[in-house]
């Protein structure tokens, strides 16, 4: 069996690892690399610290408007597909890599296999959002992460296509946090266990408004403990041209970090804020309190067991929220035991 994995973003990178693995002398598997995200810190590294294969194909597309960047993928990837004539092509999350590639298959007429689907926000602002619902409804096999994820594809009338296999993410993030805690990695610099917080913003509602990002800043600089805001580089440029100066009061920014660094450093904090999807997640599995900037969640489990909280229209309680009291322990498991590659593997194969 020949199935063809596209991929382009960083989270999609980390979903890729275990599933490479997972695929190693079981099928023929091609992997596409669509360079939506294209720098070492956003690309190579992950694919370096999480022993991915190196991609057979790399369309380097590069960043874009949306329509732009997702027609140049699709006039590639039909090439590609074209050439190596997959059993199945397996897309991840909600990038416009997924929808790309989704797209490409279904006019080729090529099974399309969807993992993480099922996830909705309901909050049609959000690119992401179109991404997901569009490619859950083109795609003949879907992979769900959780419970939630399922009954949101059963609402929508795709239950016969469904599979809960749990969550990719986990098994990785289970892995690096074990290999971590055997390492006593260091710390970023000038941080001790459990006196900083981590931070990463960057979703438009939040960066492109220069009264929001403002309000976060002041926000952060006021925060009790240093709060190691990792910038990605649209967040400076944006930070730049709006003149607000992003280490201040008690922000330390530094660059994205890589894949084992972001765990380290998140487990070992005294708290997350975010408005990214997969940290999240991530803090919860690490049992570390978060505060997301956004009106609304995909993981609303980490919400429902207290682990995190939303903050959105008023950012006054900001501070608060993140100096919050550590929320009540679970053993909840809502993601699965790291075991979700194995699963998916086994869906793809009976398919």
């Amino acid at each position: 069996m020949r199935i063809l994995s596209v991929v382009g973003a960083r989270p999609q990178f980390v979903k890729l690892a275990p599933i490479a693995a997972a695929m190693k002398g079981q099928v023929e598997h091609i992997i596409v690399h669509t360079g939506q995200h294209y720098d070492s810190l956003m690309s190579d590294v992950f694919f370096q610290d999480l022993a991915i294969p190196a991609p057979d194909y790399n369309l380097g597309v590069g960043s874009g408007k949306h329509g732009k960047q997702t027609g140049a993928m699709l006039t590639g990837l039909e090439e590609i597909f074209e050439q190596e004539r997959p059993d199945m092509v397996l897309v991840y999350g909600d990038t416009n890599s997924t929808l790309a590639a989704a797209l490409a298959a279904v006019k080729l007429h090529i099974p399309v296999a969807h993992l993480e689907a099922g996830l909705r926000s309901f909050n049609r602002r959000m690119p992401e959002e179109h991404n997901r619902v569009l490619t859950d409804h083109a795609s003949d096999l879907l992979l769900a992460p959780t419970e939630t994820a399922m009954a949101h594809l059963a609402t929508e009338g795709l239950a016969p296509k469904s599979v809960l296999v749990g969550d990719v993410m986990t098994d990785v993030l289970f892995k690096t946090r074990d290999s971590l805690v055997s390492q006593n990695e260091p710390l970023p610099t000038g941080m001790v266990s459990g006196g900083y917080y981590v931070s990463t913003i960057h979703r438009p509602d939040n960066t492109d408004d220069l009264g929001r990002l403002q309000q976060i800043v002041t926000s952060l600089s006021e925060l009790d403990k240093p709060v190691l805001l990792l910038a990605h580089p649209r967040l400076v440029d944006l930070a730049a041209r709006h003149g607000i100066e992003l280490e201040t009061g008690s922000i330390r920014v530094g660059q994205p970090l890589a894949y084992p660094g972001l765990i380290n450093a998140v487990m070992n904090s005294a708290g997350v804020i975010t408005d990214s999807g997969g940290l999240q997640k991530e803090a919860f599995l690490l049992r570390v309190p978060c505060t997301t900037i956004r009106p609304e969640t995909e993981w609303v489990e980490t919400v429902e067991l207290g682990w995190n909280v939303l903050v959105s229209e008023d950012l006054s309680v900001l501070a608060e929220t993140v100096q919050r009291p550590q929320p009540s322990p679970t053993a909840a498991a809502p993601y699965g035991e790291g075991d979700a590659a194995l699963e998916v593997v086994r869906a793809l194969l009976v398919r």
